[in-house]
């Protein structure tokens, strides 16, 4: 008779054969041309120029010298001295800028060289240290450490080889329409700009840019986005976390008990895995192009579906934006699980290189959810916290989450509230709501992403955050009233127009001002638009004190 440690194998052999061929949605592609245009920029001309003459052939090199000298030719090789002016490149394979300041101007370097060209498609930096400093540089940047020869020669290699077309997935997609990053100059959400490690989101006021060229697939802005504005291409989340609950219930289905997986990056984790193995046999390692693209609502809907731990495999590697980023995140889910009676260790980070231990906390055995991961990110993570909930030791009916958590409620303060609905009218996620007219402010917490947008454009500071998750579906659901009064009426026709606190507001604040001394122009404030313009010609005037 088999082991439980054989029988575990060959079902979770089995699963993987059973998902092998599960199809995957593509997407669009980002295309490359490179013709082989290197500038090579240092300080040291004798390193600079070996570098240049070990590329000529293969490519087309320039150098760029940050020190003191006369411009002119070395070997077919046209060297540019920018005197002590550190160069500025901005750019990606094929199409890199560069300029220095020369004169009080922006100068363009490739028009300095006379190269008959704006741009460079590649760019060697044997600087003291990297002039672009994301944590992954753009595609086509080469910075090797100064003073490491092997690494120096992996950089000269990995040109010469970019010389050509070349294309890569287009890993995102971007829907505007429910951005929380900012609203009528009020900024919100900056969680995709701050955790990008290749700096390829920029802000383009109301809304941001994913800059195509740029993004390596990370995955970590679609990780952090609350409201799924930013969501990750390939393998898009629902078709990860299909691939994980079919391999989850092939796996018990043969047999298999206790499974545990492990998510790990396809580059930088396969060979760390490898050096785990063997691996038990109820560990379930997937492979994912980016460890950052593992989400809260693939690692919700895995625990849902059955899984008792869910690691992701960290590596030098990885990213420190994407390994803070993920920790966040998991510290999010952690905190809710530990409110519902489950161990937190359920979810954590597996140091690559410590050797296999398993959890001392797993999950309870469960009855196992298929969660529907294509209803959009909130519309999953609910799904998968509601079976969570349903099947708890623990249940709660709210749990306090800490600052930055992607839910939450608002807390309007009654007496310095005034109703002018600026809130309801920028809020991206229309959790803050009035019904048409009525001086009434309502709110959805389903809907609630925490990003402050209507925290900050509150003009009387009445608006705080709440950070916590409702476990009730119907109540995070259902619409409740935050603040309402009686609309008040224009004196003048009978109207309603606002209401009684902002009059009030009104009079207090104008309250001894020159221009709202005299009855008639106090008068005037409790009118409505229509009224007021009617009053105001009918004495006459264009304005308080102002003749027509």
């Amino acid at each position: 008779m088999n082991t439980p440690q054989e029988r575990n194998a060959t079902a979770r052999d089995r699963a993987f054969d059973a998902i092998r061929n599960l199809a995957v949605e593509p997407t669009s592609r980002v295309s490359y041309r490179s013709d082989g245009r290197v500038l090579v920029v240092g300080i040291d001309e004798d390193m600079a120029l070996a570098a240049a003459r070990g590329l000529q052939g293969d490519l087309m090199p320039s150098v760029l010298l940050t020190s003191n000298g006369e411009s002119r030719e070395v070997d077919g090789i046209s060297v540019l001295y920018s005197n002590g002016r550190e160069p500025l490149i901005e750019g990606h394979l094929g199409s890199f800028r560069v300029t220095v300041q020369v004169g009080g101007r922006t100068a363009n370097v490739a028009t300095l060289m006379h190269s008959g060209q704006d741009a460079f498609d590649l760019v060697l930096d044997l600087g003291l240290a990297p002039l672009i400093t994301a944590e992954w540089p753009p595609l086509g940047y080469f910075a090797p450490a100064f003073g490491d020869p092997e690494a120096f020669d992996q950089a000269l290699e990995s040109l010469r080889e970019l010389r050509g077309e070349f294309e890569k997935p287009k890993f995102f997609e971007y829907d505007p329409g429910i951005c929380a990053h900012s609203r009528s100059g009020i900024q919100g959400c900056t969680r995709c700009i701050d955790a990008c490690p290749a700096v390829a989101i920029r802000s383009l006021g109301e809304t941001i840019e994913v800059q195509p060229e740029l993004c390596q697939g990370g995955g970590i802005c679609a990780t952090v986005c609350p409201t799924g504005a930013i969501t990750y291409a390939y393998p898009r989340p629902a078709d990860l976390i299909l691939r994980v609950q079919t391999l989850l219930g092939q796996y018990r289905e043969h047999g298999g008990e206790d499974p545990v997986l492990l998510f790990f990056d396809d580059e930088s984790g396969a060979e760390p895995l490898e050096r785990m193995e063997p691996l038990p046999g109820e560990v379930l390692a997937i492979e994912v192009d980016e460890l950052g693209s593992v989400g809260l609502d693939v690692l919700l809907s895995s625990l849902a579906a059955g899984a008792r731990e869910v690691l992701l495999l960290d590596t030098p590697a990885l990213p420190a934006k994407v390994r803070r980023n993920l920790q966040e995140q998991l510290g999010h889910a952690r905190a809710i699980l530990q409110a519902l009676g489950y161990p937190r260790q359920a979810l954590r980070l597996a140091q690559a290189g410590a050797g296999w231990t398993r959890g001392t906390e797993p999950m309870p055995v469960i009855e196992p959810a298929r969660v529907n991961g294509s209803g959009g990110k909130r519309s999953t993570l609910y799904a998968a916290l509601d079976h969570l909930h349903a099947e708890a030791p623990a249940p709660q009916s709210e749990i306090a989450l800490q600052t930055g958590a992607p839910f939450g409620a608002i807390r309007v303060d009654l007496n310095a509230c005034t109703l002018c609905m600026a809130c309801a009218a920028v809020c991206p996620a229309q959790a803050v709501s009035t019904p048409g007219d009525t001086p009434r402010l309502d709110f959805t917490e389903a809907r609630c992403v925490q990003c402050g947008i209507c925290e900050r454009s509150c003009p009387e500071q009445a608006i705080s955050l709440s950070p916590r998750l409702l476990t009730d579906r119907l109540q995070r659901d259902r619409s409740r009233v935050l603040h309402e009064e009686e609309p008040f009426a224009c004196v003048a026709c009978g109207k309603p127009f606002a209401t009684r606190s902002m009059i009030d507001q009104i009079l207090h604040r104008l309250d001894g001002h020159p221009m709202f001394q005299d009855e008639a122009a106090r008068r005037r404030l409790m009118m409505c638009e229509d009224c007021r313009v009617i009053d105001m010609f009918q004495a006459g005037q264009g304005g308080p004190g102002g003749t027509v």
